[in-house]
């Protein structure tokens, strides 16, 4: 039967291919090391799930909840942002509390865009940015993912010849799944050419705090007027590794977030109280349980790039998120990551993400999660090491292999 019309818009999910292959190995009794999936593997604070426990089963905890999300926790979302980044927000009409990130970023798509609204999404990038506003009925239009030069060079060019004109352009920094992460001057450029345009800023901000080197990732709304024409989203998820909890936030242009919140008030009744007060324990409470999360990142991934460099690949250091973006190994580079990713997964025990599912210029990369302890990452790297080794003597038969000399 023919596929339901906002089915049909969607392409097949690539990262199932994948997730076949760790199914078949297990089945066959492999310990895959999985670093596909950004699945935070550390446990959320201790005084959240307190918090959680001490709230659930009151009166009234059980009841319906507030779509927008509870006014502490949004008092506390501007708590967080007036410390973190020196930003106002008025919790009553520039703050939403979200299903996470991820669905905040498809309810506000539906709530701003018209069939065949234009969007400027950068490619590889977070799948939701782009399909969000597809299953809305939106067109994307593609524009580069690392914040230089010729990222706004795409945006003009975008401008020129997107008919109708872009409603809006999506920022991810520290970008999922390439790790770049935008300076205060990218933002103060971006929100200028945002306003000479009118066209809003869409910014995905969900790893500010997953950051190594002292550098802390900048927020848009640290620009003077950036709050015109600019919603950011954020999550619990990484931050203070909840990602189950489903804790999210959008918030800045109020004509915006009275859209989203108008949205989400027909779709949903809010997170689960004792869900949203154990968030607000999380935002106002210490945050020496980020420090820790941060550290901890920060070995693994000193782990990942030296123990996969002595095996033969080499991984940029990424200064930022939990994800490194490697580049395909030669002499695999112009096998695609698709059938990369899967050969790992059975030559190696080891399952990455394939790069095109982040867009089709990720093919020649794929994306590694911090998501395992230190002694597995470089259990990983020997068992690369193994396949890098011996990989091409004994796939050259079965798989083509470009660039082989």
């Amino acid at each position: 039967m023919e596929e339901f019309y906002r089915v049909r818009r969607l392409p097949p999910y690539v990262f199932e291919q994948v997730n076949r292959a760790k199914a078949a190995a297990r089945n066959a009794g492999a310990d895959i090391i999985d670093l596909g999936m950004g699945n935070p593997d550390l446990p959320a604070p201790a005084h959240v799930i307190e918090k959680l426990k001490e709230t659930l089963g009151k009166p009234r905890t059980d009841r319906y909840s507030a779509s927008k999300g509870i006014a502490g926790l949004r008092r506390a979302q501007a708590g967080y942002y007036a410390r973190r980044f020196g930003v106002k927000l008025n919790p009553d009409t520039q703050i939403v509390a979200t299903l996470g990130s991820k669905e905040g970023f498809a309810n506000v798509a539906q709530a701003i865009t018209a069939p065949g609204d234009v969007v400027l999404v950068p490619n590889p990038s977070y799948p939701i940015h782009a399909f969000g506003f597809l299953m809305a009925g939106g067109v994307i239009r593609s524009v580069p993912a690392e914040p230089n030069p010729e990222f706004f060079a795409a945006l003009e060019r975008a401008l020129q010849h997107s008919i109708p004109k872009p409603i809006a352009v999506i920022a991810c920094y520290p970008a999922n799944p390439t790790a770049c992460v935008a300076s205060l001057d990218f933002y103060r450029d971006l929100v200028a050419f945002a306003k000479k345009h009118e066209i809003f800023i869409l910014s995905d901000l969900a790893y500010a705090e997953v950051y190594f080197d002292n550098n802390p990732p900048p927020s848009v709304l640290q620009v003077p007027g950036a709050i015109d024409c600019t919603v950011e989203f954020t999550s619990m998820s990484k931050t203070f590794s909840m990602p189950g909890w489903r804790m999210g936030f959008a918030v800045g242009n109020e004509r915006i977030i009275a859209a989203l919140g108008r949205v989400k008030s027909y779709l949903d009744y809010g997170a689960f109280t004792p869900v949203q007060v154990a968030a607000t324990a999380a935002l106002n409470g210490p945050d020496d349980c980020i420090r820790e999360m941060r550290e901890i990142y920060r070995k693994r991934r000193d782990a990942l790039v030296e123990s996969f460099g002595r095996a033969g690949w080499h991984i940029p250091s990424p200064s930022a998120s939990m994800f490194a973006w490697a580049k395909l190994p030669e002499p695999f580079s112009g096998m695609g990551s698709i059938e990369f990713a899967k050969l790992l997964v059975e030559k190696a025990d080891v399952a990455v993400a394939p790069g095109i599912g982040f867009g089709e210029h990720g093919d020649d990369h794929v994306r590694i999660a911090l998501v395992e302890n230190e002694q597995r990452i470089r259990q990983a790297a020997r068992n690369i090491r193994r396949f890098l080794e011996t990989g091409v003597d004994k796939l050259h038969n079965v798989v083509p292999l470009a660039n082989r000399r």
